[in-house]
């Protein structure tokens, strides 16, 4: 199962293991891009695709989405999850509270549904998609602090699974081409094309992280430095220079 698959990173897991042969059941809210991209993958893969058309900040769409999940999956990847722009306090209270809602209340729900299943059966992944703004001070404070739950939730439940066969990973891309700083009116148009990483590689780089049992996986080397090089200097200086990089990007 993957959540948010109609763009970006989802859509790219999507594709990926359609390739290699998953049958999938895909969860968004956008039912004709849903159904478009299930279409295609059934023609091009020769897979089964199920559609499940929710809304992950909705509690009511939470719960049919992990009754599904109850039933069993090999794999789920908590991919759905949204920024937004502006300031946290002149935002309105309840596209914050959706952004908790779809980037934790449903990692959480949807994990804790999933996993019985997997435990029973002795094999099972979930790739939970993070963000290395949850691994440094970044510039939104409810987006970062959002994806710090999710990498801490990550791997308390890594360590409580170890020797289960069931896995839990923690993904922590940077800036990827996608839609998601569009979507959240973010402007991006300044920053260094170094830092910018490509779907493909993102996936790929997922996936060899998760065969070699890396509960963290942060894809690219321009990455891993600067998230190594955090946890060797003062918070402040970390802070000074995410504050320096997120100049004139409002964001919460």
């Amino acid at each position: 199962m993957i959540t948010g698959p109609t763009a970006g990173l989802g859509e790219g897991f999507a594709r990926r293991y359609a390739q290699d042969g998953y049958d999938l059941v895909l969860v968004a809210r956008d039912t004709a891009r849903l159904e478009r991209l299930a279409a295609e993958l059934r023609d091009e893969a020769g897979i089964d695709v199920e559609v499940l058309p929710a809304d992950l900040a909705v509690a009511a769409d939470r719960q049919r989405v992990a009754d599904r999940l109850s039933a069993g999956v090999h794999t789920l990847i908590n991919n759905a999850g949204f920024g937004t722009s502006g300031e946290f306090w002149t935002a309105d209270y309840g596209v914050l509270q959706s952004q908790l809602d779809v980037n934790v209340t449903a990692v959480m729900a949807l994990t804790h549904a999933a996993l019985p299943a997997m435990l029973a059966a002795g094999t099972g992944t979930v790739i939970n998609v993070a963000s290395v703004a949850g691994l440094l001070p970044g510039r939104g404070s409810t987006y970062s602090a959002s994806k710090s739950w999710v990498i801490a939730f990550s791997e308390g439940l890594a360590n409580g699974l170890d020797g289960t066969g069931v896995g839990v990973h923690a993904l922590c891309p940077g800036f990827v081409h996608t839609e998601f700083h569009e979507r959240a009116g973010i402007e991006m148009s300044g920053t260094p094309s170094w830092f910018w990483l490509e779907v493909p590689d993102v996936v790929r780089d997922t996936l060899a992280g998760v065969a070699k049992g890396d509960v963290v996986i942060v894809p690219g080397l321009q990455y891993k430095v600067l998230t190594a090089g955090s946890r060797l200097v003062p918070r402040k200086l970390v802070r000074g220079l995410t504050r320096r990089v997120g100049r004139g990007r409002e964001r919460t």
